[in-house]
């Protein structure tokens, strides 16, 4: 046998040792095929009307609303609760719907943007952002103006913040204390200052 036999036989060899062990790892590697999602019938009221939905208990409350709803008014920012943009009230407090799934909710009340007022009749909160262009391009105002009436009843149920300096008092409705309650909704467009107008100017005519 010549050498140059000897290089193909075992080259023959290797190469058929290696197709079990190929077929293998290929069969170990496959994906397992995908899961169905797990369906749940959820019931609650949305803007003071009652609805049921069959959804994927993944569902995120902002998707439910925007997705299932089509109350499209509260917005995906970041899409991790870092920005406010999705806020709502729900259960008379005030969340990141992204950040909850909408199965938690079953029997809550939730309050979004466009269960606050209507065009031909603004929620004070509202006629204030516009009065005082508490806005820009737009986008995070309604999760700003729905935050901003939260904050109003959190203050009048004398719920304390970071920076109230005593916890028994009734907080007021001061700069510091609507800059604290608010600091978890972004505006990229720096409207701040109106915001702070707007919102301190609903709360002196609460007081």
């Amino acid at each position: 046998m010549s050498r140059r036999d000897v290089l193909r036989t075992g080259a023959t060899t290797v190469v058929a040792g290696a197709i079990p062990a190929t077929s293998a790892l290929a069969q170990a590697a496959a994906p397992e095929p995908p899961r169905p999602p797990v369906l749940a019938d959820l019931e609650f009221t949305v803007n003071r009307t009652a609805h049921a939905l069959r959804i994927d208990t993944r569902t995120t409350l902002l998707d439910a609303l925007r997705e299932h709803l089509r109350l499209t008014g509260s917005k995906k920012g970041c899409d991790h609760g870092q920005c406010g943009a999705c806020t709502v009230i729900a259960g008379g407090r005030r969340i990141n719907a992204c950040l909850s799934l909408a199965v938690m909710h079953a029997g809550d009340e939730i309050t979004t943007i466009e269960g606050l007022g209507t065009p031909d009749a603004l929620h004070p909160m509202q006629r204030a952002f516009v009065k005082h262009d508490g806005y820009q391009c737009g986008y995070c105002t309604p999760g700003q103006v729905c935050s901003a009436v939260a904050v109003l009843d959190e203050i009048e149920a004398g719920i304390p913040s970071h920076v109230s300096e005593d916890l028994d008092a009734r907080p007021r409705a001061t700069a510091d204390e609507i800059r604290e309650r608010m600091s978890g909704n972004l505006c990229r467009c720096g409207a701040y200052s109106n915001i702070l107008d707007a919102i301190t100017d609903v709360g002196g005519s609460r007081a």
